[in-house]
This record gives structure tokens, C-alpha cells and sequence, in this order.
């Protein structure tokens, strides 16, 4: 069989460097769409955006669930891709904002999907050995992915409009469909995928839900609280950026995004490596701080000039603290969750208190431009920002494996040995 002859470390590369286009849906790309060729008002699209971020929010915990529980993660994948691409190639045909909310609201619960299942066949092909190295390399090729499709997709639409951005999705979703069918089924430990230890398969109890995996372990509710204050500073800064280019020169505003979303997928790209490469040696938390020291300083550079030169070039900050961020995500989760079959769902759970802050925070950023400007917008995420780095210093211990930490709170749940 020709998928057969393709190894994981080579699967995972393509479908992380495919699916990077795919499993955000339009991301930023919406708003600058629907600012100058549908030509709605900034209140409106933050509020489809926040609709969409909701939608995403709700699914969350039932997408760790799904992978958790199933043997057909890549099939898994492959519906979610599909679902999404239908959605976005749609939307040029349809203007109604009752329509589109639920077009992208359907996009966002599709998109829940890939993290965890993404995290769950690496953990289930490479083991927990490997995962640490292996997911700096998936979050590296997932950067260069976006860098490679924001490149394209620029390039597109400055000759053929922000439409063309829909088709080149159209393209990825393909193409990371056919990554996916080169990892072999037979090849993923779907035990030690959820997060048990070999020698526990078979023993795995049903899971409890991801609100009670948080709320028994304090440093995953602070964690998860961490990321919803990081998510609600970030999510709406590049959105908001976009629109200040699309004011500017409407005709190159979806080009402009572009080399905004370029520079700082190419400083992910070494933030994600070094994660891989440092994690271990020099913890979880000081990569943490970084991340969230970056963003409060890039919210107040925004707002010292809208050229289009100084916005692209604060982006990169971007790169430092969301690069550093993503690859950490599921490394802490699985700190807390090691042996006990949650690893999934309680990424699901997370990653649904990220959602809640990235789904407020568009919504909020776009009533505070319409009734302040966007330095106003700017400054508030700012200040977000600044009250996750004091969590994060203060509250949120070490989780890498072997650090000091109170047994009683090692693990967000029992291990799941039949015993509770």
C-alpha cells in the first residue's frame, strides 16, 4: 500500500504543514472580507466572529471526548477539514449576516476537532518519549504551512481579489486529506493517544467531563485560566490590525494582511523548535512568561502608528508569544493529565476556556473601535494581557515531569487503573 511506504515522522509533517490553513477557517481573512467586499460595519463582524469562537467554544470538550474515545481519528480529521472548506467556499455567495453567523459558527465546532486529534495520533504514533521533540516539529511545520498559504493567498488576492483566498483553502483541505491517508491506521496506540501508559490499555475507565477534570487540579484551572486571558488580549489584535490596513488602501488590504500573518508565522517557526528543544531542559513555566510578556508590549506598539510598515513589524512580536504558546499548550496539558486516558478531553477543556477569551475578546475590540478608536482597543487588550502575565508568574507551578509540585495536585484527574 503506497501509504504504507510514507513514515510517521513524514505524515505528521505534511498534514501539520497541509491542515495549517484549513483549521483555523478564514481566520483574520473574514474580517477584511467582509470590510471591503461586503462592506459591514466593525460591531457586526466582531460579533460573527464571536458567534463563530462560540460555536468553537461549545464543541470543545466534546471533540476531546471524540478523539479520546475513537479509533477513526483520521476519518475524524478528515470530516472536520471538509466541513470547514464547505463553509468558507460558500461565503462569496452570501451576504445575509443570520446566514453567515451560522455559516462560520458551523466552521468554528469543525475546527475544535484538529488540535486534539492532531496532539492524540502524535502521542499514539510516536509515544510520550518522543512528544515533547515532536511537538515543537509539528508546530513548525504548521507555521511554515501558514507562512507558505498567507505567502500564496497574498499573492492571489492582489491580482484576483480577497475571494481567491477561499479556493486556495479549497486546495489545502485537499491536500492535507491526502497527508492524512498516508498514516497508517494500524500504527496509532489509541491507549497511549488518550494518555495512558501501556500498560494501562484495556483498564481505562469512562472519563469524566472536562469541567470536573479541571476543576480537580488547580494548576490545569489555572492554566486554563492563563489561556483565556491570553487568547482574549491576541485574538482580536491581527483582526484588528487587518482592518487598519483595509482602511488604508482598501484594494491591497488583504495583501497587506497577508505579510502581516508571514512575518510572524516565520518567527514561530524557531519559538515552536526551541520549545521542542529547551522544553525539558529548562521547564515549562519561563518559556510560559515569555510568551505572555510579549503580548501587554506589542497591544501598546500598535497604537504608536498605523503605517503599514510599523503594524507588520510589531507583528512579529506575534510570532514570540503565540509560537511559544502553541507548542507549549499540549505539552503542560499532558504534564497533568500523564496516565490518566484524559489527555484529550481535558485539552478540550482548555482549549474551550481559551475559546470563551478569543470569542469575547473580537466582540469586545470591535464595540470599543466603534465607540473609542483603536488605540482604545488596543490598550484594553493590552491590559488583558498584563493580568495573564501576573497569573502566570504568580499562581501557575512548574508541570514538567519531575519538577516539585504538591502530589495532590500532579494530576487533573485519578489515573485511570479501575480504582479511584
Amino acid at each position: 500500500m503506497a501509504s504504507g511506504r510514507v513514515g510517521p515522522e513524514r505524515s505528521l509533517d505534511m498534514l501539520n504543514f497541509f491542515l495549517a490553513d484549513v483549521r483555523d477557517g478564514l481566520g483574520p481573512y473574514l474580517a477584511i472580507y467582509l470590510l471591503t467586499v461586503q462592506h459591514w460595519d466593525e460591531a457586526s463582524i466582531g460579533l460573527v466572529m464571536m458567534l463563530a469562537g462560540l460555536a468553537g467554544i461549545a464543541a470543545q470538550v466534546p471533540a476531546g471526548a471524540l478523539v479520546d474515545g475513537t479509533r477513526y481519528k483520521r476519518a475524524v480529521i478528515v470530516a472536520a477539514a471538509l466541513l470547514v472548506t464547505l463553509g468558507c467556499v460558500l461565503l462569496p455567495w452570501i451576504n445575509d449576516f443570520a446566514v453567515v453567523a451560522l455559516l462560520q459558527s458551523a466552521v468554528g465546532a469543525a475546527g475544535a476537532v484538529f488540535p486534539p486529534a492532531i496532539a492524540a495520533i502524535t502521542l499514539g504514533l510516536l509515544g510520550p518519549r518522543a512528544f515533547v521533540r515532536r511537538v515543537g516539529r509539528n508546530e513548525s511545520f504548521n507555521h511554515a504551512g501558514n507562512a507558505v498559504a498567507a505567502l500564496l493567498a497574498g499573492t492571489a488576492a492582489y491580482f484576483f481579489g480577497p475571494v481567491a483566498v477561499f479556493w486556495l483553502m479549497t486546495a489545502m483541505a485537499l491536500c492535507s486529506i491526502a497527508a492524512t491517508a498516508t498514516i497508517r491506521p494500524d500504527a496509532i496506540d489509541h491507549a497511549v493517544a488518550r494518555g495512558l501508559h501501556a500498560a494501562q490499555a484495556g483498564t481505562a475507565r469512562e472519563e469524566p467531563s472536562g469541567l470536573r477534570a479541571i476543576l480537580g487540579c488547580r494548576p490545569l484551572l489555572i492554566f486554563g485560566g492563563c489561556a483565556a486571558l491570553f487568547h482574549f488580549a491576541n485574538a482580536a489584535m491581527l483582526p484588528l490590525v487587518g482592518q487598519l490596513l483595509a482602511m488604508r488602501d482598501p484594494g491591497l488590504g488583504t495583501s497587506l494582511m497577508s505579510f502581516c500573518i508571514i512575518a510572524a508565522q516565520l518567527v514561530m517557526v524557531p519559538m515552536a523548535m526551541l520549545v521542542g528543544a529547551k522544553a525539558d531542559r529548562w521547564g515549562r513555566k519561563p518559556l510560559l512568561l515569555a510568551a505572555f510578556l510579549v503580548l501587554p508590549l506589542r497591544g501598546f506598539l500598535y497604537t504608536l502608528s498605523d503605517a503599514p510598515a510599523w503594524l507588520v513589524g510589531v507583528q512579529l512580536l506575534d510570532g514570540v508569544g503565540a509560537g511559544l504558546f502553541g507548542a507549549l499548550f499540549p505539552l503542560v496539558v499532558a504534564d497533568l493529565t500523564e496516565g490518566t486516558g484524559r489527555f484529550n478531553v481535558s485539552q478540550g477543556a482548555i482549549a474551550m476556556l481559551q475559546g470563551i477569551g478569543a470569542a469575547l475578546s473580537t466582540g469586545a475590540a470591535g464595540l470599543v473601535v466603534v465607540r473609542a478608536g483603536y488605540d482604545a482597543a488596543f490598550l484594553v487588550l493590552a491590559a488583558a494581557a498584563g493580568v495573564a502575565l501576573l497569573l502566570a508568574a504568580l499562581a501557575l507551578p512548574e508541570t514538567r515531569s519531575g519538577a516539585a509540585r504538591p502530589a495532590s495536585e500532579d494530576r487533573a484527574v485519578p489515573a485511570a487503573t479501575g480504582a479511584e
